[in-house]
């Protein structure tokens, strides 16, 4: 048995951080680690993704550059892309490992599991600690389709390890990271077909935000089939037999499933610690992000937090602050996020639904991005800016932007909602013509027009 002062179950985000900060502190420190360092974000989620996204994107737009007098004959090669995005990826990696020896945090790369209270087991060792943060993520969830086992199918975790792409791809799943790949699949050359249970795309959203983004995909030649779920799968060696039902049944050279997230507490021993999950599989936490075991912390989307990198991070910024002694709670900042489809859909607070549940009178202005300068200039003008506000006191309370690069927008929202800022702040901002970011302040406005 080995004292220490902090053990860290798994490399993401959040518990990456801030073992090194304990470690450079001088404090003892522990992380176990069944993987590659890094966690989702840099070996199979952002980093990779977002520089396949590179490419695919930059040919997106050299297509429909036609509309701007722009005539392109554009040829992807696909083995550089992917050979690129693996090369991003590794390099992402090794600086992890480094910041990791450089900061002498004890890696045991072996999976780790509670063999006691605050007493945790792998690679031979055997550690306790008064703190241990558990950051262990999320893996694909992978449907109960008749047929798909034993079949060569991908999902994000296996999707750069392609050498090439297929030439007809069907996709399983309406939601971001179905969306993002697929996309960039058939800006790449594929022949792409999602398919999506629901009656929509990105059930989360709101339906004329997704209603976009389907748009834009049909105008990239994407076949999107709502309302159809898949009951069957075969593959004959080389073809996959997607069946839905309705007796439909689609031919492909390559199935993606991206059908969710399913949290990472199999084999944990939780129950040895004090701590438990949800029916969902997620740990249960309280509001500071600690377990039924005093001591016992976890973050990130083990814990139940919005699967994105950033909200690992501010868990990671949650917990030292914590650990100093001034508590922080596990939504006490405004969430935003962006899909890296394109168009994009970004939003952040609440959306009109999500603040009149939280008793808000809350109020809605719409501006088409037709009506902002830029967008009918460069010809990128799909999507619209959606402010939500409280009558009583005029404070924004959340926005959806969709449109052209609307995630590098939306933080200034974000920002201003942390603030306390009113649409009247907004609209007395000026913004610099012409630019997509001239259409906040002009949104602004639509709620003095109509009082």
């Amino acid at each position: 048995m080995q004292d220490v002062d902090l053990i860290v179950i798994g490399s993401g985000q959040g518990g990456n951080p801030l073992a090194r900060d304990f470690a450079a502190a001088g404090k003892r420190v522990v992380m176990f680690e069944r993987g590659r360092v890094g966690g989702t974000c840099v070996n199979v989620g952002c980093t990779p993704s977002k520089a396949f996204l590179a490419s695919a994107h930059a040919a997106g737009r050299a297509r429909r550059a036609h509309s701007l007098g722009i005539a392109a004959n554009v040829t992807a090669d696909v083995r550089a892309v992917m050979q690129r995005v693996r090369a991003v990826r590794d390099e992402w990696h090794a600086g992890v490992e480094r910041k990791l020896a450089d900061n002498h945090v004890d890696l045991v790369r072996a999976a780790a599991a509670f063999s006691g209270v605050r007493t945790v087991t792998g690679g031979g060792r055997e550690v306790r600690a008064p703190l241990v943060v558990i950051d262990t993520g999320a893996s694909a969830a992978i449907p109960a389709i008749e047929g798909l086992a034993g079949t060569p199918y991908v999902t994000n975790e296996t999707w750069f390890d392609q050498a090439l792409l297929p030439q007809r791809l069907v996709v399983i799943g309406g939601g971001y990271i179905g969306l993002e790949l697929g996309q960039g699949a058939q800006r790449l050359g594929s022949a792409v077909t999602i398919v999506h249970n629901g009656p929509r795309l990105m059930p989360a959203e709101e339906p004329d935000a997704a209603e976009v983004i389907r748009a834009s995909f049909v105008r990239d030649g994407v076949d999107v089939v709502l309302g159809a779920k898949t009951t069957r799968v075969a593959h004959d060696g080389r073809t996959f037999s997607v069946t839905l039902d309705g007796a439909r049944t689609l031919e492909a050279d390559g199935l993606l499933v991206a059908t969710g997230r399913t949290p990472n507490t199999v084999g944990l021993g939780l129950e040895h610690t004090g701590a438990a999950t949800e029916p969902n599989g997620k740990v249960r936490v309280d509001d500071y992000l600690q377990t039924a075991c005093p001591g016992v912390y976890a973050i990130g989307d083990v814990a139940g937090q919005p699967a994105f990198t950033h909200v690992s991070w501010e868990d990671y910024r949650r917990l030292t602050s914590t650990f100093a002694g001034t508590p922080r709670r596990r939504d006490d900042r405004v969430l935003s996020y962006s899909t890296f489809t394109e168009p994009q859909l970004a939003r952040t607070g609440l959306t009109e639904q999500q603040a009149r549940d939280k008793g808000y009178a809350a109020d809605t202005r719409t501006l088409q991005l037709t009506d902002v300068a830029r967008g009918a200039e460069w010809n990128l003008d799909e999507g619209f800016y959606r402010l939500v506000v409280d009558r009583t006191s005029g404070k924004m309370l959340g926005a959806t932007l969709v449109g052209y690069e609307a995630g590098e927008i939306v933080p200034t929202l974000g920002f201003a909602i942390e603030l306390g800022a009113t649409w009247r702040d907004l609209d007395a901002f000026v913004g610099i013509h012409p630019t997509f970011g001239e259409g906040l302040p002009s949104l602004a406005r639509l709620f003095g027009n109509s009082a």
